[in-house]
């Protein structure tokens, strides 16, 4: 008689061994779930006391940065920031809204938890493009056309905005088709697109209509600048005509493609 074969020994050597252990997994004891479940109470507990109760992250110290024109203390001041107080509950929205409200001269204002004890004013100041003589005082209005500040002494390097729409004609008709305030953003919108080695002896920037801009220079020389439309092409019109015509008194660049200069 013929021997097993190697299968027919695989198969009874399966069926005597019997089907492999199921592994029971071990449910914890009650006991043991109510000591982890107060022990995570615990936790919870101790880390809402580190942050709200304990004197360990309280606010300490306000620092100021990106100040020019205003001090740090100024800004510690408008801020208002409850020192003392637990550096999780301090309202960084509230302190800058205070900030933009109080101190105009401000543009933007990112406030900071600095853990473990600090509060920081990370400030941007509105920068004048332009000026308003008002009462021997001059009003400064940066590059949004806001009117932000208010100083004794004119800052360096900024032209002054003349309105001087008339009652009729032309001007009166863009003062009631724009209103004053489009007009003024049309000057800024001017006095950003002039050329630099023109920008820093420009004195005057004079609006008398939307399409009647011109610039005065300190040197005495004007130039007719017309809308604040095509401003870049104007700039190159006008960098390239002061090259060409540098004894000229009268440049005219409110059409950038029909230039003209004249004077001497």
């Amino acid at each position: 008689m013929a021997g097993t074969t190697t299968a027919e020994r695989g198969e009874r050597q399966q069926e005597s061994s019997g089907p492999p252990p199921v592994r029971r997994l071990r449910v914890p004891q009650p006991r043991t779930i109510i000591v982890l479940a107060v022990v995570l109470v615990l936790l919870g507990a101790g880390g809402v006391w580190a942050l709200y109760g304990s004197q360990w992250l309280r606010v300490e110290r306000v620092s100021v940065s990106g100040t020019d024109v205003l001090t740090p203390g100024q800004v510690r001041e408008a801020a208002d920031v409850p020192v003392g107080s637990p550096l999780i509950s301090v309202d960084t929205d509230a302190i800058e809204a205070r900030l933009l409200r109080k101190l105009t001269r401000i543009d933007s204002v990112d406030v900071v938890r600095s853990w473990p004890h600090g509060i920081g004013l990370k400030v941007v100041e509105r920068t004048p493009v332009l000026i308003v003589e008002k009462g021997g005082k001059f009003v400064e209005v940066d590059d949004g056309g806001v009117r932000f500040a208010t100083v004794s002494q004119a800052p360096k390097d900024v032209p002054a905005l003349e309105m001087t729409v008339s009652e009729s004609g032309s001007g009166a008709a863009s003062l009631r088709r724009f209103g004053e305030d489009r007009l003024v953003r049309e000057a800024v919108r001017v006095a950003g697109d002039i050329p630099a080695a023109v920008a820093k002896r420009a004195r005057t920037i004079k609006v008398r209509s939307f399409d009647d801009i011109s610039l005065e220079l300190s040197d005495g020389r004007t130039v007719a600048w017309g809308s604040g439309e095509k401003g870049a092409a104007k700039a190159r019109t006008l960098t390239a005509l002061l090259k060409a015509a540098p004894d000229a008194r009268y440049f005219d660049v409110s059409v950038p493609t029909a230039p003209a200069s004249s004077g001497s």
